[in-house]
This record gives structure tokens, C-alpha cells and sequence, in this order.
């Protein structure tokens, strides 16, 4: 059976009562033997429970071989989204690991969806299976920067290639409750990109998206940053079109793998610059860690009924793990009702737009369709 049946072994809920995550474990580069990897990880070295949702006989090997078999349950799913597929391939493959997971979710067997597979497969997915919160025209990827004292949130970094004025000013919303839920920043400081400070600058969209921003109750909204800004903590939220987000967000990681191989090359050039090397290597591994985009775990694409947690397409063990570990945690402090919370006064606002559907009544233990998705 493709999905789940309600009599199958599920892990138990952790100790805060927070399901298992769902983690799809035949999306990624390395997919299974790393995804695997990476939910033993979690479950070991952080207590966070786990479910594997893929093709049974590879999970089961590679489970065996970090003798995992007994502390990890496996969920059928036959059918998987390769690396280069669209979000068209949502409609393909219903019965697909990333749809089985987001299943679960929308059952409530797991709390959370992990997966490093296609963005555009996930995001495709995610909208079709578990649907958008009421009032949400969009949901947008999050990426943490990490700045300090505390990260900065940026949104959208790849879902929406194309919006409108009035949905930057919902991703302004949506960004707004994560770093107040995840981050403890009670009223975050909003930031709008585009090419000046100047509220006039940029093409029409930012422009409207501007005054727009200035006049949403509700948003602490600072004006507008350029993209040297990005990292400078100047803003705790800065909304964007997925477009450009992305854009900006792929050219800061490389800009980091760039910086951190030509630091490599200029300590191996003498014995003077090994030594400095060595006498700093404690600084170094620290920065480094501090920016690889592993550590933080991934993406969360907000605006949905469940929490969906995208990681690295790359991620190996360590990644996934802190993918695992930041849907645990975004589950734990509730980010999908705060969201909700915070859009719920402006749902009749003409900024909304028509309002979502609602979401879909929960399956019927006795409904002969009970495996199978609406």
C-alpha cells in the first residue's frame, strides 16, 4: 500500500510529545546512504525522534549497517522526485517519498517534513498536499543569514520567481512571525531589497511594494537595503521575490566557498602563513562552521498547513541531521500556528486578496480512502 495505514508501527512522540519527523529519505544528491546517515544522527546525538519515507529494501540496508534497524521505522514509499524534476512532477508522482511524508504530516503521525530534494518538487508537493494556511496568497522559502547577535531571516529565496506588491507584504508577515517565534525578537525590524536606500528606487514592484510596507499595520518596516546589507544585521527580516532571492542567497554561498578556498591557498604559501594558520585554527573552524550552509539546517517554506523544512540538495549526515533537528524545533515552538496568529486580523484586508480554501478536514479512521491523499 502506497501510504501509511493508521495500524502501521509509528516511532512515539518525544519527550515534549512532538511526533516524529518525516524525512524523505530517497530525496538529495547522496540520497539514501546519507539521508540515512543523517537520521541516525538525529536520533542519537540530538533525541530527535525520525521516520524514513522511501523504498524499503535500500532504507533497510542502510539502516542495518549503522545497526539502526530497531530505532528508525521505515513508511512505503515506492516512488521518488529525481534531482532535475519541476514542480510538475508533483501531479506525476502522487505517491512519491516527499508526498507520502507530507502525508503524514497532514495526518499528524509526524510533526514535520524534512527533504533535500528538488526545491521545485518540494514546494510543488507541499502546496498540493497539505495546502496553503487561510489568507495566504504564497508560501515563501526562509533562509537564516547568519548574522549576528542574532540571524536574519530572508524571504523568498526561491519559491516565487514572480509576485506581486501585496505579497511581499504577506512574506514580510510571514518572516515577521518566524523570528518572533524562532528567533525571540518581539518586534523584528523589517527591510525591503532592491538597488537604493531610496524609497523610490528599484523597478515598479519594489516601488508599490514599498509604500505598501510603510503603511501595513503591524510591521516594524525600516525601509529599503541594498545587497551589501545583506549580512550586516541591519534588518531582522528583508523580503524579496523568490527570483532574486535566490539569486542573492546562491552568490553569498559562493562568495563564502570563494573567500574560504583562497584563505586555504594564501596559509599553505609559506611557512610563516602555515604557522599563523595553525595558531588560529580554532577562529577559523569556528567562522567556517558559523558559515556553512549545513550547520543551519536548510530552508523553511512558510505558509502552509505543516512545517516543511528544505535541506541542502548536497546535504550530507551532518546536514540533514540539522534539518531534522531545526523542523523538531520549529514543530516544538509552534511557527505554523503563529503564523496564523498573525495573519488572522488581516484576512479580510484587501492586501490578502481572496482568501485560501480551508484546509481539509483530517481523514476518518473508518473512510475506506484512509491511505490515500484528497
Amino acid at each position: 500500500m502506497p501510504f501509511p495505514a493508521r495500524g502501521d508501527r509509528l516511532p512515539d512522540t518525544d519527550a515534549a510529545g512532538v511526533p516524529p519527523i518525516a524525512l524523505d529519505a530517497m530525496g538529495g544528491d547522496h540520497a539514501p546512504d546519507e539521508i540515512v546517515a543523517g537520521a541516525v544522527r538525529a536520533v542519537r546525538e540530538h533525541g530527535v525522534p525520525v521516520l524514513l519515507v522511501g523504498a524499503p529494501r535500500p532504507l533497510h540496508e542502510a539502516l542495518a549497517r549503522h545497526d539502526a534497524l530497531t530505532e528508525i521505522p521505515i513508511v512505503r514509499a515506492e516512488e521518488a522526485l529525481a534531482m532535475d524534476e519541476g514542480a510538475l512532477a508533483s501531479l506525476r508522482r502522487p505517491r512519491s517519498s516527499i508526498a507520502v511524508a507530507c502525508h503524514l504530516v497532514r495526518r499528524g503521525d509526524a510533526c514535520a517534513v524534512v527533504s533535500a530534494g528538488s526545491t521545485a518538487g518540494v514546494v510543488a508537493t507541499g502546496k498540493l498536499r497539505l495546502r496553503s494556511q487561510p489568507g495566504v496568497l504564497r508560501p515563501a522559502i526562509a533562509v537564516a543569514l547568519p548574522t549576528r547577535p542574532v540571524p536574519t531571516i530572508l524571504l523568498d529565496a526561491g519559491a516565487n520567481a514572480e509576485v506581486k506588491p501585496e505579497m511581499l507584504v504577506q512574506f514580510a508577515h510571514l518572516g515577521a512571525a518566524y523570528a518572533q517565534a524562532c528567533l525571540d525578537i518581539p518586534d523584528p525590524r523589517i527591510g525591503l531589497l532592491t538597488i537604493g536606500s531610496e524609497p523610490e528606487k528599484g523597478n515598479k514592484l519594489v516601488r508599490r511594494a514599498h509604500e505598501l510596507l510603510a503603511a501595513a499595520p503591524g510591521l516594524n518596516f525600516t525601509g529599503n537595503i541594498e545587497g551589501h546589507d545583506l549580512l550586516t544585521g541591519v534588518a531582522d527580516v528583508i523580503v524579496t521575490d523568490g527570483f532574486t532571492g535566490n539569486v542573492a542567497l546562491k552568490t553569498m554561498e559562493g562568495s563564502v566557498r570563494y573567500a574560504f578556498s583562497e584563505l586555504g591557498a594564501t596559509l599553505r604559501e609559506s611557512h610563516a602563513a602555515r604557522l599563523g594558520g595553525l595558531l588560529q585554527r580554532r577562529r577559523l573552524r569556528g567562522l567556517h562552521r558559523r558559515l556553512d550552509p549545513e550547520v543551519h539546517g536548510g530552508a523553511v517554506l512558510l505558509g502552509l498547513n505543516g512545517t516543511v523544512v528544505i535541506a541542502h540538495g548536497a546535504s550530507r549526515a551532518g546536514g540533514v541531521s540539522a534539518a531534522c533537528v531545526l523542523a523538531a524545533e520549529l514543530a516544538r515552538r509552534g511557527v505554523v500556528a503563529r503564523v496564523g496568529e498573525r495573519l488572522a486580523p488581516s484576512r479580510s484586508h484587501r492586501l490578502w486578496g481572496r482568501p485560501s480554501p480551508p484546509a481539509p478536514p483530517p481523514a476518518s479512521p473508518s473512510s475506506p480512502g484512509d491511505g490515500h491523499p484528497g
